[in-house]
């Protein structure tokens, strides 16, 4: 294999019809595994959206571009047959936009990201694992541009087309050492569960604060200013297509609710916002701020506290005693504690506190390979605790 990915340019296929496409699709329903990968706008606009899907079979490499052919309906008998397996790196982004934007799902996933993971990699992009693996060295020159912009340069349709050159081999490495660890059914099981990840949409019910780090810190008025900027400024992502930290900051929204400058001077003195961004919004920004910061009392909005559950102390002394287990176990697995058992299912067993294999089956979440390879040892530490 080359040492880097502009040693030996990839061969591939450049898709911008569909008519093209449904040739494609054709071929690729006869493979038995593929490797997909893609690229997006959410730097760039205010809906993301895919605008390349590269997949690569061992036969050919195939770049579409989604934003001239919209309609990938032709790709769903491709991504739901279980019998043709698909290889993604960090599928979880990729398996929710593809269904986002296409309602396609996917059947046979295997990640070789969550693969890694597994095998106790310390560093688990692609980039990474590859030079682990196969001593490549990435480029990474457009991995920030905009790929939405049309026509693309071919520089940067190559450079995508290489993201997936090499997903096959890597897959089928990781195989090997995952059969060899006996961890590969962990890997499957866990692929399983992640292709069936989505996006849940906004209820439009919730104030946008909910999302913002650091807002659950702010009293009752500064918090209203803050929710008023945050609507102000997604409504002109919107106007704009742009992405809302395009619009401003989230630590400027945070100093301008805190500082409720109600006047443009005010604005400017505080040196908050830049010229032109003082220039396009000061006089919208401080309407805003004022608006806000005169609603009476009984409209200023509060934060949620969602309190956690008290635990009685017994559950507290079998959390402390797994978390014991846990980490004696990671430590001879090399691997992360929370991969293979989580703090949210610690408490689960913990609290329903499972006396044999049957009653284990009841805990929610659990996996089967979780069961099935340390059901016995959980159990056992479970009877230590009165």
């Amino acid at each position: 294999m080359p040492k880097t990915m502009t040693d030996k340019p990839v061969r591939f296929q450049f898709v911008e019809k569909e008519s093209d496409l449904e040739a494609i699709a054709r071929k690729l329903e006869a493979e038995e595994i593929i490797a997909a990968d893609m690229e997006a706008d959410s730097m760039f606009s205010f809906r993301e959206k895919i605008c390349l899907l590269q997949i690569a079979s061992r036969r050919r490499i195939v770049v579409i571009d989604t934003v001239k052919t919209r309609h990938l309906s032709v790709l769903t008998p491709v991504f739901t047959n279980p019998g043709i397996q698909k290889i993604f790196h960090g599928a979880d982004f990729d398996i929710r936009s593809l269904y986002r934007d296409f309602g396609i799902e996917v059947n046979g996933l295997f990640d070789t990201e969550l693969a890694s993971r597994f095998l106790g990699f310390n560093e688990t992009g692609l980039d990474a694992v590859l030079k682990n693996k196969f001593g490549i060295e990435m480029d990474k020159r457009f991995r920030k541009k905009d790929w939405s912009r049309r026509p693309l340069p071919p520089e940067m349709i190559e450079y995508a087309a290489n993201d997936v050159a090499y997903l096959l081999p890597l897959a089928a490495a990781l195989k090997r050492e995952l059969k060899t660890a006996g961890r590969l059914s962990w890997v499957h099981e866990e692929c399983e569960a992640l292709s069936k990840v989505r996006t849940v949409p906004p209820s439009g019910k919730e104030p946008l604060f909910i999302k913002f780090r650091g807002a659950g810190r702010l009293d009752p008025n500064t918090l209203a200013v803050l929710e008023a900027l945050l609507q102000f400024r997604i409504a002109m992502a919107e106007k704009k297509d742009v992405p809302p930290f395009k619009i401003m900051s989230n630590s400027a929204m945070i100093k301008l609710a805190k500082v409720k400058p109600g006047s443009l001077s005010k604005i400017k003195s505080s040196n908050i916002l830049s010229k032109k961004q003082i220039d396009m919004y000061g006089r919208k920004v401080a309407e805003t701020v004022n608006r806000a910061a005169r609603l009476p009392e009984s409209e200023l909005p509060r934060y949620p506290r969602r309190r956690a559950p008290v635990l009685p102390s017994s559950v507290h002394k079998r959390i402390k005693a797994l978390k014991e287990w846990r980490s004696d176990v990671a430590a001879r697995l090399a691997l992360d504690p929370g991969l293979f058992l989580n703090k949210t299912m610690l408490t689960a067993i913990a609290s329903q506190r499972p006396g044999d294999m049957d009653e284990l089956e009841n805990i929610s979440g659990l996996k089967k390979w979780q069961r099935r390879q340390f059901g016995e040892e959980l159990i056992k530490v479970l009877r230590t605790i009165p």
